[in-house]
């Protein structure tokens, strides 16, 4: 398998005040274009961080990442922009749905955002079949349960077919059977389409699921 994310020496920094926090101390590490891998720490050890430099969300003090051996922190600010939203989907913690809009536009919008309108709602329509939301796409996020919402991110999340998904604590605000019918959408979702999967969790039993598990503790990958 070809390596589709390269992430040499990362380090990462936060001034709160006077003091300066080291969250990611030269993290390395490399991922292959169809694994799932499972990024495991307790809270404060910088995983949620990590997830967010290699997905382009948080330009990183020092060192580098590379996506399909193109530096995502040499881009142009707007390059950057537009490489999140054609290769990378994000699922996290809090559902993130815009309330004023329906399930089925909450999915279609990343399309939207690139101007591919056109068969944007019958495929964000098949996306909410496929996590089990048929019935549901005419209501607005208020109107679902937390697992219902968290599924219709993911088919947002999906919505531009991207390389890789990075998932942050998928489940965290979800009871546990709620969470492994969202658990079960997901990776029935990554194996049938062949995405990439990085999946950040505070649970072995989470963890568990992905092919491979990697450790950081206090900003070290260990």
């Amino acid at each position: 398998m070809e390596t589709i994310l390269h992430v040499e020496n990362v380090e990462r920094t936060y001034t709160i005040g006077k003091t300066t926090l080291e969250v990611l101390k030269g993290v390395s590490l490399e991922i292959k274009a169809g694994e799932t891998v499972a990024i495991m720490g307790e809270s404060g050890s910088g995983k949620s961080t990590l997830l967010h430099v290699m997905g382009g969300l948080d330009n990183p003090k020092a060192g580098t990442v590379h996506f399909q051996g193109q530096s995502v922190y040499g881009m142009s600010s707007a390059r950057r922009s537009r490489f999140r939203a054609e290769n990378v989907g994000f699922v996290f913690q809090s559902f993130h749905l815009l309330p004023e809009l329906d399930i089925l536009e909450n999915v279609a919008l990343p399309a939207m955002a690139l101007r591919k309108a056109g068969d944007a709602k019958a495929r964000a329509a098949e996306l909410l079949a496929e996590v089990g939301l048929a019935d549901r796409i005419g209501h607005r996020p208020q109107e679902l349960s937390g697992g219902e919402q968290q599924r219709a991110a993911l088919a947002r999340a999906l919505m531009n077919e991207p390389d890789i998904i990075f998932t942050d604590e998928p489940t965290g605000n979800l009871d546990s059977n709620t969470g492994d019918k969202v658990l079960h959408y997901l990776f029935q979702l990554v194996e049938n389409r062949g995405h990439t999967l990085v999946l950040v969790t505070h649970s072995k039993d989470v963890a568990a699921r992905c092919a491979r598990q990697l450790i950081l503790k206090d900003g070290v990958l260990m």
